[in-house]
């Protein structure tokens, strides 16, 4: 990860860890690098954005930006993150730009930037970007005259994109009752037309956004609320998006919590059942629940396990040709059709397994049991030092077999933070607590602790 841009783009809170000013340079950089990339013809870019009130202000800093440099530049306006992806691999876009924080309280905002073959932008041109933002390249030529890029109006993207996801859909959503809670954000533009138009009976909450309630107590982030919605409304199943509507956690007719583990196992499965699952394979993250392996392993179901972030985990699907990833936060990757986390496409997803097999969502996450976590987010001087210890270790190798098959232990680093992340998986609370406590004190012991 660079100075600015971590697993997920630049972001921060805006106007001040994110500037206008950062906007409009790497503006100026993406209409640079990819027009020198072929002169031959006008670089084109397409610009989304998310229902916060800066996006507005970073959408225009970044067409200053991009156009000053030659590039035309496509609006899509408010529209997801998987749809900036979408657009730019099938209309032959240079590039995408997403203005958007995720999951983030609206305060804060981002840039991801998406390359021509709709993924996450390769390190190699982030840390070119990071130079020109602190100023250790050659200034960038202005374009002149004809050749200053201009904008368009370009909602027939986010059309069909919309037009793309109902084509998914296997089967009618007739007769079925489907809550959707839009996190005031991204999907607010778009859930509720593809499921209307699939025939479901679309029950939607936190779809008006007002650029201030993006993520406030809605969303994936706050399931609960979904969760009594869809109690209160007989709601036959139910799905929640965070604000860029890249991830997506379901709940089911009976107000319990579907995350992004039970989802890969459901989805996991029944493409297994059905000759899809590639390589017979899911690729997870190593903070995926220990009742996942389990239930894969009992499914005979090979898993492969990367770091945090669905760009991993999307990388190594990518070189070893797996068709399903993804997150327990709710990032899931079907190749076959995104290559990014989609939260909307997750949820047709979903609700083409429970229709096909005709069982409840709450009957198909059975099969999965999932292990009491205890995460400790430990602050220490140093984490690599503190995490390498000898001594520390030596108490994780205890740890690890006195759990044996019964659960598991890791460590983490922070991306962001002086922190060590202690983690374990037992079957029971107590067990859970014990064996981060007995890590904890060794690193105490050892002066790592601030």
């Amino acid at each position: 990860m660079g100075k600015y841009f971590g697993t997920d783009g630049f972001r921060g809170e805006a106007n001040v860890d994110l500037t206008v000013e950062h906007a409009y340079k790497v503006g100026r950089f993406l209409g640079w690098y990819y027009g020198k990339k072929n002169p031959e013809e006008k670089c084109q870019v397409v610009i989304g954005k998310d229902t916060r009130r800066s996006s507005y202000m970073f959408e225009y800093s970044l067409v200053a930006g991009l156009t000053a440099s030659g590039a035309d530049v496509f609006l899509l306006h408010v529209t997801t993150t998987p749809s900036v992806s979408y657009v730019v691999r099938t209309e032959g876009f240079a590039c995408g730009i997403m203005i958007s924080a995720s999951h983030n309280p609206y305060y804060d905002n981002g840039i991801k930037v998406i390359n021509e073959r709709g993924e996450k932008l390769e390190e190699s041109v982030i840390q070119e970007i990071e130079k020109y933002l602190d100023g250790e390249m050659e200034e960038i030529p202005m374009a002149r005259r004809d050749q200053i890029g201009r904008t368009v109006d370009f909602a027939a993207g986010r059309n069909r994109y919309i037009g793309y996801l109902i084509s998914i859909a296997t089967r009618s959503f007739k007769n079925k009752k489907v809550a959707l809670d839009c996190a005031n954000g991204s999907a607010s533009a778009i859930a509720k037309n593809v499921f209307d138009a699939l025939g479901a009976e679309t029950h939607v909450i936190n779809n008006e956004p007002n650029g201030l309630n993006i993520n406030t107590n809605c969303g994936s982030t706050h399931i609960q609320y979904l969760q009594e919605f869809v109690k209160a409304e007989k709601c036959d199943i139910g799905f929640a998006y965070d604000g860029d509507a890249d991830r997506c956690i379901a709940v089911d007719e009976k107000g319990n919590v579907v995350d992004g583990d039970l989802i890969m196992y459901i989805c996991g499965k029944y493409m297994k059942e059905q000759g899809t699952l590639v390589n017979n394979t899911v690729v997870t993250t190593v903070m995926s629940n220990f009742g996942l392996y389990k239930a894969l392993d009992k499914a005979h179901i090979a898993y492969e396990k990367t770091a945090v972030g669905d760009k991993y985990v999307y990388e190594n699907m990518a070189q070893y040709g797996h068709c399903l990833g993804g997150e327990q936060s709710g990032h899931i990757i079907f190749s076959k059709h995104a290559t990014t986390g989609d939260g909307i496409l997750t949820s047709l997803k979903v609700m083409e397994v429970v229709l096909e097999k005709k069982e409840t969502l709450s009957k198909l996450a059975s099969e999965v049991t999932i292990f009491p976590q205890v995460l400790t987010n430990v602050r220490v001087q140093d984490k690599k030092a503190a995490q390498d210890d000898p001594d520390v270790q030596n108490q994780v190798q205890k740890v690890t077999k006195q759990l044996g098959s019964d659960g598991r232990i890791l460590l983490r680093q922070s991306g962001t933070e002086p922190v060590v992340r202690v983690m374990v998986e037992a079957p029971d609370h107590e067990t859970c607590e014990k064996y981060v406590d007995q890590v904890v004190q060794v690193m105490k012991a050892k002066g790592h602790v601030l």
